[in-house]
This record gives structure tokens, sequence and C-alpha cells, in this order.
């Protein structure tokens, strides 16, 4: 146990007592335990789980077995509808203590696994007790059926959400209040899905074809849940990706660390302002972040310069959008992302570069981050320059709305801060400010500046410098 919570031991032993009252009546004697279809049901579920954990498959597909926690309980839903509810509670035991786990220490997250399926399963048995489930899955009563189908399945997602958010709060010491926050609707889809396959193993089990029957109903379970767990691994390959990248960049620019990822995250606000669809939101974060990436391809020595950029420095330093379209040519998962880092550092009034686009010519995409990154530039507080207020930041994006940026993009982000606020950050070598202390900004006096994004939001030549000390 050691590396857990006291609480959290407290939460997991409990969990686990409470599944053994749940499991205890249907041990005793003279219970009318059906111990046949129990012991079929449990040792199909522990046969779904225990291809994560067997070496021997992994090497012979190359790699972990893409099967993910929840891709049997349409065996744990059919258990609720055929058998007693502490029948139930047991089916769950043998796959959880077999199951795979990412963090050790391994048992006790078995046991917490199992205490949790014990309940979820005994809960939801109960529904479709009171509901005359069992009888009318024997009787083949349909539509009714799919009532105590449906409550049993809901029931089961309540628990095992409600026991998520419960052991959240106590062994990674997330807030009471956000503990659950989201759990229940991104779970409730999924678990409807399995109640209707549940019904389906139920039905076919008390059909003249048996048991043997059932099983069928999981192959296309298997195959739909090793698609989604192939989703995710190729997402998750997606994301180590921008991760390098980001880093690579950091690493040179040093200047400006962190501020990619601070882009990203006020890229999506000002989407999500904008109605953006969360698959578009993804694509205009990864615009955020990455758009910069062309740094890479940009003398160190320029980046770094501490006094201002010659014209030849500024003309090499206004590639960096062209570098970094042409690294990120070929990733296709970017999509619009990469036409959002060539021009973000286009101008609504058509000043600004590589091609000097103008109004609706420049892709919505960079309009957005081109506020983003101004935003943060301003509200970043760096080595060579204190930040600027939030407020002051605001109004100066609202000046050079219509002439340098999107009105849309700006009111948007203002909207945005109105409601979530703006947790401004240190980057680069200066330590951030203690906890309970305010970061450093300019005096309120300070003339507000033209906002300009890290090193590369220079003017054209002939044109006066945005900024005195432009970012880097």
């Amino acid at each position: 146990m050691a590396g857990i919570p006291v609480a959290a031991r407290a939460y997991i032993a409990g969990a686990a007592l409470c599944a053994a009252a749940c499991a205890l009546p249907a041990l005793l004697t003279g219970a009318e335990t059906p111990w046949r279809a129990l012991a079929l049901l449990a040792a199909l579920y522990a046969f779904g789980e225990w291809p994560a954990r067997c070496p021997l498959l992994g090497r012979a597909i190359g790699g972990p077995v893409p099967v993910g926690a929840g891709s049997f309980f349409p065996v744990l839903l059919a258990a609720a509808l055929l058998l007693p509810p502490a029948a139930a509670a047991l089916v769950a035991v043998p796959g959880a203590l077999v199951s795979h786990v990412e963090r050790r220490p391994a048992l006790p997250r078995r046991i917490w696994r199992a205490a949790q399926l014990a309940i979820a399963a005994w809960a939801a048995a109960h529904a479709a007790l009171l509901l005359g489930g069992p009888a009318a899955v024997g009787a083949s009563d349909f539509p009714y059926v799919l009532l105590p189908a449906a409550a049993s399945a809901l029931i089961f997602c309540l628990v095992v959400t409600a026991l998520d958010g419960g052991i959240l709060a106590a062994a990674e010491r997330a807030p009471v209040r956000g503990a659950w926050r989201g759990l229940l609707p991104r779970s409730l889809a999924p678990h409807a899905v399995h109640g209707l396959a549940g019904l389906m193993m139920a039905v076919l089990w008390r059909s003249p074809y048996g048991w043997p029957s059932a099983l069928f109903v999981l192959l296309p379970m298997y195959i739909s849940c090793w698609v989604y767990a192939q989703y995710h691994r190729e997402r998750a390959a997606h994301q180590a990706t921008i991760r390098a990248l980001v880093q690579a960049v950091d690493i040179k620019d040093a200047y400006t660390r962190g501020h990619s990822e601070r882009v990203g995250h006020a890229s999506v606000l000002i989407g999500r302002e904008l109605g953006m669809d969360e698959a578009r939101l993804e694509v205009i974060r990864f615009a955020g972040i990455l758009h910069d990436v062309g740094k890479l391809g940009v003398p160190t020595r320029v980046l770094r310069k501490d006094g201002p950029l010659t014209p030849e420095e500024r003309r090499v330093i206004e590639l960096h959008p062209e570098y970094g379209h042409e690294m990120v040519r070929g990733i296709g998962f970017l999509g619009e992302a990469r036409a959002a880092i060539l021009h973000h550092h286009e101008r609504l009034d058509g000043s600004g570069y590589p091609y000097g686009l103008s109004g609706p010519q420049i892709p919505e995409a960079a309009r957005v981050v081109a506020v983003a990154d101004a935003f943060d530039a301003m509200t970043s507080t760096r080595s060579y320059r204190r930040a600027r207020p939030v407020a002051t930041a605001v109004a100066e994006l609202e000046r050079c709305a219509g002439r340098q940026f999107d009105p849309r993009m700006v009111h948007a982000l203002v909207r945005a801060l109105d409601r979530h606020g703006w947790q401004t950050a240190v980057t680069a070598d200066e330590p951030a400010p203690r906890p309970g202390t305010a970061a450093p900004t300019a005096p309120a006096t300070a003339t507000p500046a033209t906002p300009a994004s890290p090193r590369g939001n220079v003017p054209p030549p002939g044109r006066a410098a945005p900024d005195s000390a432009p970012d880097r």
C-alpha cells in the first residue's frame, strides 16, 4: 500500500467491506445460488481481462493487447439480468483480480477494481430485479425487457462514476467539488451500449441455443473496443509528436518557455467561444502549440539577442512561419493547423507576413492563433521584460482590432477571459511567483505597446517596430 494516501487506503478498505457484504448472501448455506451460470460468467469476464496481462499474446501481436478497461462490461450487465444480486456481485471479482493495471502498487488497485465492480453489479441486479428483469428476459418480453435493462445499465454507470469520483478525491487529492465533474456525461453513452449488449447476451443465454450463443455478442464488442483502443493509441502518438516538437522549441528559445502551451490554451478558449466542435478545437490547440515550431530553423543567436534586431535579422526571423509549415507539411492529423502555423503573422490590413494576406484571405485558425499569441506575449514575464496586466493587454488587442486582429477573435477572447480568467505565467529563467504573491507586472501608467508575438511579430521593412523590445 506504499505510495497510496491514507485516505485512499481507508476508502478502498471501505469499498472492499461493502462489496463483501453485497456478495455474502450468495455464499451462505441454503442460498439458491446458480453456481454454474455464475462460474461461466465469471470465467468469461476473467478471460476478457486476461489478454492485457499476457506477455506471450503481447509479443505475438507486437505490443500490448489493446483492450481497455470496461471492454467486457456487457458480461457484468448480462449477469445483472440473469443472476440474483449477490451472485452478480461475485462475477466481477476474479476478472478484476487478474486485470491489468498501469501503476503500482498493483494489488490494492486490483482490490479496488474488484470492490467497485462488485458493488456496481449488485446495485444493477437489484434495479433489474425490482423491474422484473430476469422474468422478462426468460419470457423474451419485448419491448418491456428494455426497461429493466436500461435501468440496470444506468444504475451500474451511476455507481461506477460515483465511486470513481470518490477515489479521485481520496487518492489524487482532487477538489471534492471537481472530483466528479465530467465523469457521468462521458460514461453514459458507453454504458448504454454495454447495457444493450448485455441484454442481447442475457436473451441468447435464456434461448434454446444456450450460453454458447451468447458468446457471439462479445465478438463485435471486442472488435469495437479494439478499434477504440487503437484510436487512443494513435492519439497518444500524436500528442507525443506535439510534445517533442514543443520541447525542441523551448530548449532552443528559452525566452519563451511555456509560451506555446499557453497559446494553445488561449486558442481553445477563443475557439470554444466561437462555437467550434471538440474535434476542431483539438486542431486549433495543435495550431496554437506549434505556431512557433519554425523557430527551430532560425539561428539561436537571433532568437536570444537582447538588443534590437538588424534588418537582416528581421528578414531571417520572418521566415519562421514558412519553416514551420515545411516542418509539419507531412503531418496529416494537423489539418488546418498547418495553415495557421504559416499565416499566424498575417494582419487584417494586409501588412503582415509571409504573404501579406488581408481580411478573409487569412485562414480562420490563423486569426485565432494571432490573437492568442499576442495576448500571451503581452501578459507573460520574460527575462528582459515584465508582463503587462491582463486589462492592459485586452485594451491593446481591442485597439488593434480591425487593423491587425480579427475583431471576432478579440471579442471571443474577452468573453472567455471574463468567464474563465487567465493565469499569467513567468517564462525563461525567471522564477515563478510564490503562491499568494502577485506576478510582476508593468506599472499601471506604462504606455501600451502594439502587441508582439515572440520575436516573430516584427513589422515589414519601413514600418515602426511594434515594441521597443520585441518578444523573442
